[in-house]
């Protein structure tokens, strides 16, 4: 994604928390075509943390007229067995995160009556079952509702909204702690409930991320899209 919004034009801030040699990687790599970028450290949980970056952020590369709200943690869980403290973390991220993130670039873009804010909520919240992903679930649900009231209370400073519902995609969100085998088995079962027969690649977020900061999307706000390669146990559900 920051690739893809680098490519469109946009000077772009990469966010990490532990991955300090990642976000080096990705920043070198826009910087080798000519655009503009900056690795920041925060931990989105922390309100603090998040006001320090975005302070950061618009003192190095202008106001931020694009937050894209991708920071994320899997817990995996269900109702008998699951982690409270693991539950914890992961609703500070998933949903305090875009909370916190949205409030700290929400003052400037209302005076400059211009903003796009783009979460990226889940699949797992409108009905697809996964077993062990209620709990995320339930942050991803969140994701939507502040969503939706966000576009209600930013609208009318000229500010749009809207979420990516993702399928699975390969991240190392999700492959992290399984084997190949695992995660290739992940795949193939995925694969066979999707109409296109393929599970998704980070590019194909990217692209409609890169939809919902253009112009292009400037009537659009409140609302959620779907890329998940035509999944049919939530196709049921739409």
């Amino acid at each position: 994604m920051a690739e893809r919004l680098a490519a469109e034009g946009a000077a772009v801030a990469v966010n990490y928390r532990a991955g300090a040699e990642e976000a080096a990687d990705v920043v070198s790599g826009i910087k080798r075509e000519g655009r503009e970028a900056l690795a920041v450290k925060a931990d989105v949980a922390s309100r603090s943390e998040v006001e320090t970056m975005v302070e950061q952020v618009s003192t190095q590369l202008g106001p931020v007229d694009i937050l894209v709200n991708n920071a994320g943690l899997l817990a995996t869980g269900t109702l008998l067995d699951y982690d409270p403290n693991d539950f914890d973390r992961m609703w500070r991220v998933n949903v305090n995160g875009v909370l916190h993130a949205t409030a700290a670039v929400a003052p400037a873009m209302i005076e400059r009556k211009y903003g796009r804010v783009i979460n990226l909520s889940s699949i797992a919240s409108v009905g697809t079952a996964v077993a062990g992903t209620t709990l995320y679930a339930a942050t991803k649900g969140a994701v939507q509702i502040l969503t939706k009231r966000f576009a209600l209370e930013l609208g009318p400073s000229g500010i749009t909204v809207n979420a990516v519902l993702p399928g699975l995609i390969l991240t190392d969100m999700v492959s992290e702690g399984h084997t190949e085998q695992e995660m290739q088995r992940t795949v193939e079962a995925v694969s066979a409930k999707a109409v296109l027969g393929r599970v998704g690649e980070t590019g194909d977020i990217a692209s409609v991320v890169a939809f919902l900061a253009s112009d292009e999307s400037s009537f659009m706000t409140g609302q959620y899209l779907t890329a998940d390669g035509g999944r049919t146990d939530f196709l049921t559900h739409a």
